[in-house]
């Protein structure tokens, strides 16, 4: 895979803005946004609802328990975005609209490299029972990070973010680092070890203190394969998760 775009651009739709203060200013991703490789800008969806206490949700037609956030905000949100369906608009191409829901299809390295070639990239946190359907007119893809239910969207959010910020080139100080990373090939990295040499009889692999580049390249080939085929066999049968299976 070559590198892809060098710059990450994301809105963040959310009820709850303060929940991502700590991951979006810390670690790497803190010091991608310091430098403007990372840009990510949060939007309080209250902020576009029409009622004076800025309530976004409300009961079920229907009937049943919890609450849905309603329509009308979140297309007001993604009006203001320029993320309704246009060909083109003022700034540029049409923002690709993320919806992080339980049953979106499950995140993995395809979609990730799918998504870092949008221009720009809007996430939309879900909450309570979800959103009304008539929204995901306008959303371009649902997306969960796994078989289970969150209280809302921000976590998934910020799992997104993440993953996908490290694919970015200037994240990561070495770029090596991240094409060696589990599942950024259909297979899992390989093992690691520092020091010290020996620790209660349990020893570092010989090979990876004979300073043979060679030995170790294919040492870690080997190793990779191994823990692949110990730990995540569906990979090798299912093609593994370079694959993007879903739209």
């Amino acid at each position: 895979m070559n590198r892809p775009r060098n710059r990450l651009e994301i809105d963040i739709l959310t009820l709850f803005p303060g929940m991502f203060s700590g991951p979006l200013t810390e670690s790497l991703v803190g010091k991608a946004r310091a430098k403007g490789i990372l840009r990510v800008r949060l939007h309080d969806l209250r902020d576009y609802s029409l009622d004076r206490h800025g309530k976004v949700d409300d009961k079920k037609f229907g009937g049943g328990a919890g609450m849905v956030i309603q329509v009308e905000p979140v297309y007001r949100a993604l009006k203001e975005l320029k993320a309704l369906p246009a060909p083109r608009s003022r700034r540029g191409r049409k923002p690709f609209v993320v919806y992080l829901s339980p049953q979106g299809a499950p995140l993995n390295q395809g979609i990730l490299r799918s998504l870092l070639k949008k221009d720009r990239l809007v996430l939309l946190c879900g909450h309570y029972e979800g959103i009304d359907e008539r929204a995901m007119n306008w959303v371009d893809q649902e997306i969960s990070i796994g078989d289970y239910v969150l209280t809302g969207g921000e976590l998934p959010a910020m799992v997104l973010v993440d993953a996908l910020s490290r694919l970015v080139p200037g994240v990561v100080k070495e770029w090596e680092s991240v094409t060696e990373d589990s599942f950024y090939e259909d297979r899992l990295d390989c093992s690691h070890f520092t020091r010290p040499k020996e620790f209660l009889d349990l020893k570092v692999p010989e090979v990876l203190l004979s300073g043979n580049h060679k030995e170790i390249a294919a040492w870690r080939r080997r190793d990779a394969m191994n823990n692949t085929i110990r730990k995540r066999p569906d990979l090798l049968l299912s093609g593994g998760p370079g694959k993007e299976k879903s739209s």
